[in-house]
């Protein structure tokens, strides 16, 4: 017994010796000895214009569905009458505040009209300020000139958010009061909460075709998960103590729900409901590309023609609409519940009639007896000269920072970006998914492996193998840019409450925003180039990987600190021998939402000269023969978003462990 415990101590010893770091550091090195004597074999590259087989099969699987749409059964009956209620939906949603209808020259309601109810809403739920927020964002609108752009952009995001939570919020009640549905639905949501939104709208338009209500279906998709997800939460966090007294009392299962259940997570609800509204907005403005009206469909058109001030002007409407909307789906659940003098909670709200509601129903009367309370009046001045002074500013950086811009682009794409895609796009395609099942197993362990091998068979079967390790490239540098931001003004933040207090509220500002309007800056900053999608990825996802790891840091024992500061451990070594150590879990959960929020980006850069997968997307919506393609794109993304999650995720598991 003795000879096999001393045979097996230098194995242990070796395990001890050898660390994660250290095998994936061999895995790199022998990759690059491999790279150097079998560069430029076996790529798997192909031309922009060519088509493999699959993707000549999904073209005809387009043109057999076009052919049979209204014979076939399953669409006849079932996917055409589900586009004929939503496009009825959205139809009815429009007439009443955006498109003219029965023979009107302007919509049921006029701009008069919505602003009064926007400000009426706004104090109902919230108070004044949000109220007069409100009011001033929506006139914005009209002096922008994008007053129905604005309103199909409202329409659309109403229609989806109200089809979402009348599907998500009994998903997420019944979710909540069963571990089986919820333990069904989780793996369902994760997947759907990790793919891009880019990848919803290819295989939905094979279906439903395109405009408003295929994108209007392809939001609810999108928005459901966060509403049935919060909600199930929401349930699930009632006491159980309150439970039980509502149970002994003789409640029925469906009294506790009405009674007590519901109620209760009221607050919580209204937040799920916060989410969608915001999943909704981003999702809305994408789906231009699939012809759905709005201000998506302005910045698209802009961004494509390089129209910067256009761009701008249509970006701002977004960011507006997107600020108005949260604020006031915020004031909404923190007013739900208010604390009584004696402790207890205290439910109210405010009078449906009195002065406020009189005068938002007078104004709806002008607004649709009236055109000069229907149209707004004015022609755009306003947003003439944002898009002017957007113009101005952009051709004045390219004419003053020329150098800088140059500079910093060309350091990054020529320092890191082109060696590492270089290195992916040129080594044989079977080292580079060795080298990637090697990571996933060593990082996630053996599940992360085999989920990273199934992933390369299926990208090696969508024909997309060199566009899809420039995409990947392209993400992983500006995930180490995001982690870099990330950990040091997440550092600076878990250490100070004055840092946190100045930083939070611009970082969650820039999570309400859609992603779409993250280009527009950038590409008056650096033009049509790759660098240009990756810095607008680096400041989409910097936000929530710099939270995250604040929390990390911030979470770490105050004594444990305390402990390494008697010893002896200036600032230096505190954050790299302490808190950054023990803040591991955070590090890996920001890096799995740091590549899932820049994959996003990186991949809608496609918009503004990123090419690869984002550009094949884009390509099979605008030429019919790459429709085969842009789908295969479309599945090669979701690929890389399931890989990058299910190997980061395991990581993180692994080091909370």
């Amino acid at each position: 017994m003795a000879a096999v415990a001393d045979a097996t101590a230098p194995v242990a010893t070796l395990r001890r010796k050898v660390s994660r770091p250290m095998v994936v550091a061999a895995i790199v090195l022998v990759w690059l000895v491999l790279f150097a004597a079998l560069r430029g074999r076996q790529t798997l590259t192909l031309a922009a214009a060519d088509l493999t087989g699959l993707h000549r099969w999904l073209n005809d699987v387009n043109d057999s569905i076009g052919a049979n749409r209204n014979s076939n059964p399953v669409f006849l009956y079932f996917f055409n009458e589900i586009r004929l209620v939503i496009d009825n939906l959205v139809t009815f949603v429009q007439s009443l505040i955006s498109q003219p209808t029965d023979g009107r020259p302007v919509p049921q309601i006029g701009w008069l009209g919505v602003v009064g109810i926007t400000g009426y809403v706004s104090w109902a739920v919230g108070n004044w300020r949000v109220a007069l927020l409100a009011v001033a964002g929506f006139t914005f609108f009209g002096l922008q000139g994008l007053w129905q752009e604005s309103m199909d952009t409202l329409a659309l995001t109403l229609s989806a958010v109200l089809v979402a939570l009348l599907i998500g919020i009994p998903l997420g009640v019944w979710a909540g009061l069963s571990d089986r549905v919820n333990r069904i639905m989780t793996p369902f949501l994760d997947f759907m909460q990790t793919m891009p939104t880019f990848v919803y709208l290819a295989p939905l338009t094979l279906i439903f075709l395109i405009g408003g209500a295929s994108a209007v279906i392809t939001t609810v998709i999108y928005a459901a998960p966060p509403a049935i997800r919060i909600t199930a939460y929401a349930i699930r966090s009632v006491p159980e103590t309150t439970v039980e007294a509502a149970d002994s009392l003789g409640a029925t299962r469906a009294q506790q729900l009405v009674k007590v259940l519901l109620p209760m997570s009221k607050r919580t609800v209204v937040v799920g409901v916060n989410q969608t509204i915001m999943a909704a907005l981003a999702m809305v403005t994408i789906a231009a590309l699939i012809d759905a009206p709005g201000l998506g469909k302005t910045v698209v058109q802009a961004l494509q023609s390089l129209d910067v001030g256009t761009a701008f002007n249509a970006g701002l409407a977004i960011v507006v609409m997107a600020i108005v909307l949260d604020r006031v789906t915020t004031a909404a659940a923190v007013r739900t519940e208010t604390r009584r003098t004696d402790g207890r909670f205290l439910t109210w709200r405010r009078p449906l009639l009195g002065a406020g509601g009189v005068a938002a129903a007078v104004l709806v009367y002008l607004s649709h007896t009236y055109v000069w309370a229907a149209e707004f009046p004015g022609d755009g001045t306003v947003g003439s000269h944002i898009a002017s002074a957007a113009d101005t500013a952009s051709t004045w950086l390219q004419d003053h920072l020329y150098g800088l811009t140059n500079a910093l682009r060309d350091a990054v794409t020529n320092g890191l970006l082109n060696p590492f895609q270089t290195l992916l796009t040129d080594s044989p395609w079977w080292l580079v998914g060795a080298v990637l099942v090697a990571l996933g197993a060593v990082l996630g362990g053996w599940r992360a492996g085999v989920t990273a091998a199934v992933c390369v068979g299926l990208l090696v079967g969508t024909g997309l193998w060199s566009d899809s390790m420039t995409t990947l490239a392209s993400t992983v540098v500006a995930t180490i840019l995001t982690m870099l931001a990330g950990v040091v003004f997440g550092v600076w933040m878990g250490r100070s409450t004055l840092a946190d207090r100045l930083i939070r509220p611009t970082l969650d500002a820039a999570q309400v925003m859609p992603p779409f309007v993250y280009l527009v800056p950038f590409l008056a900053l650096f033009g049509a180039t790759r660098f240009t999608a990756i810095i607008a990825g680096v400041v989409y996802a910097a936000p929530v990987a710099i939270k995250i790891i604040a929390d990390g840091v911030r979470n770490v024992s105050e004594s444990t600190v305390e402990a390494a500061t008697s010893a002896g451990c200036n600032t230096w070594q505190i954050i790299t021998k302490v808190q950054l150590p023990m803040a591991r879990g955070a590090l890996t959960l920001a890096t799995n939402q740091g590549l899932i929020y820049v994959l996003s980006m990186v991949v809608l850069g496609g918009l503004v000269g990123a090419g690869a997968l984002g550009y094949d997307v884009v390509a099979g919506f605008s030429q019919g023969e790459l429709y085969g393609k842009g789908l295969a794109a479309g599945l090669a993304i979701v690929l890389l978003g399931v890989m990058f999650d299910r190997i980061t995720q395991a990581a993180a598991r692994r080091t909370r462990a």
